[in-house]
């Protein structure tokens, strides 16, 4: 069997994650969500605060050599004034989840990997997504203050991954045509969400 990559992007509250998680067990596979900024760092050897920075929405330093910000694949070298651009943090993450892809079948989480695996082999892109009362009940106990702070936390958080995906990506990080799959995880509930991908990869072959 070759090695297979789920990648899952979800909106802040409606589950995404613990979708990841529960299918990663299911499958039996690594989960791979914030830990890639640690390892990314490790890779480059540049501080892990600034690829939180850049994640986070604070621009570190634009690329002087990609001016589209959009993912070639291409890693900046030390020498050059690019190394710490917004742009290679970006690209030194793409080149993690490439590896751990290579490596060994696994579920990832986030950072737009849906779109650093467009082309590849074996995978099956999903989006998970909610109502907006879902996700607001869902957020309570994690976000600290009134439902009015939890939805302006969320909406911020939707702009943000937004521009991230724009920014790296191209397009729109909520459109249905970047994934091959979209699952309303409030409607659903999470155990369903999982037997719709393990479903899907049956239909797509993945994991065979």
């Amino acid at each position: 069997m070759e090695n297979f990559a789920i990648t899952i992007a979800r909106q802040y509250g409606s589950g995404g994650r613990t979708v990841g998680k529960m299918l990663a067990e299911k499958l039996a596979v690594p989960f791979y969500d914030k830990q890639i900024i640690q390892m990314a760092s490790d890779e480059s050897g540049i501080d892990v605060k600034l690829f939180g920075q850049v994640e986070g929405g604070m621009s570190v330093k634009p690329s002087l050599f990609n001016k589209s910000g959009l993912y070639k694949g291409d890693l900046i070298p030390p020498t050059d004034k690019g190394f710490i651009s917004d742009e290679n943090l970006f690209n030194y993450q793409a080149k993690v989840v490439t590896d751990l892809a290579d490596k060994e079948s696994c579920v990832i989480v986030g950072r737009c990997v849906n779109y650093v695996f467009k082309d590849r082999p074996n995978t099956l892109r999903v989006f998970v997504h909610a109502p907006w009362d879902f996700r607001v009940e869902k957020s309570r106990g994690k976000i600290s203050g009134g439902d009015e702070e939890i939805e302006k936390f969320l909406r911020k958080d939707d702009k943000r991954k937004q521009e991230y995906y724009r920014r790296f990506a191209g397009g729109d990080w909520s459109d249905a045509t970047n994934y091959d799959l979209c699952l309303n995880a409030g409607k659903m509930g999470f155990e369903k969400c999982v037997e719709a991908i393990l479903a899907q990869m049956e239909v797509m072959g993945i994991g065979k």
